[in-house]
């Protein structure tokens, strides 16, 4: 497996346009959001919904994710732990208060960001990083967050 500084070096060099990174960092997360969303809106049996709303298929994704990540960068993973948290406080809220169901509104979201993407990478000039290996639509949230953690001066 390659190391987190390769990864992150590889991804970036499909995305050094600033108008393609601004993109993504509105259509990334959003990706994610819907992502999660969808698979929060697959039914789970009754006795797991019973045992708490939380379990569902997108935080068993989640959970995979964060086993990914945590070979990658254990800080790292903390921090997608607490992005992941917001959005799904924020998927919850979607749900109740939506006119839409929420696979509905994520669906939409989900192909408006995909759109978005495309298209900050037909800007950039460059194919999406994930055509090449798929590892990296796991990788693009960890791309985002380590300029985070940069700016705020903490190791990852």
């Amino acid at each position: 497996m390659a190391t987190l500084p390769a990864l992150l070096a590889e991804y970036g060099e499909s995305h050094q346009n600033p108008t393609n990174k601004l993109v993504h960092w509105v259509c990334v997360p959003l990706i994610m959001f819907s992502l999660i969303g969808l698979l929060w809106s697959v039914p789970v049996p009754a006795a797991v919904r019973a045992a708490s709303p939380w379990l569902n298929w997108g935080t068993l994704v989640m959970a995979g994710a964060l086993l990914y990540y945590v070979r990658l960068s254990g800080r790292l993973a903390l921090g997608m732990v607490l992005v992941w948290l917001v959005m799904a406080g924020a998927l919850r809220a979607v749900a109740g208060a939506a006119v839409l169901p929420l696979w509905a509104v994520c669906l939409i979201l989900f192909a408006l960001a995909w759109v978005g993407q495309f298209w900050g990478h037909k800007v950039e000039g460059k194919k999406p990083s994930f055509l090449k290996d798929l590892q990296f639509l796991l990788i693009g949230p960890l791309w985002l967050l380590h300029f985070v953690y940069r700016r705020l001066g903490w190791q990852y």
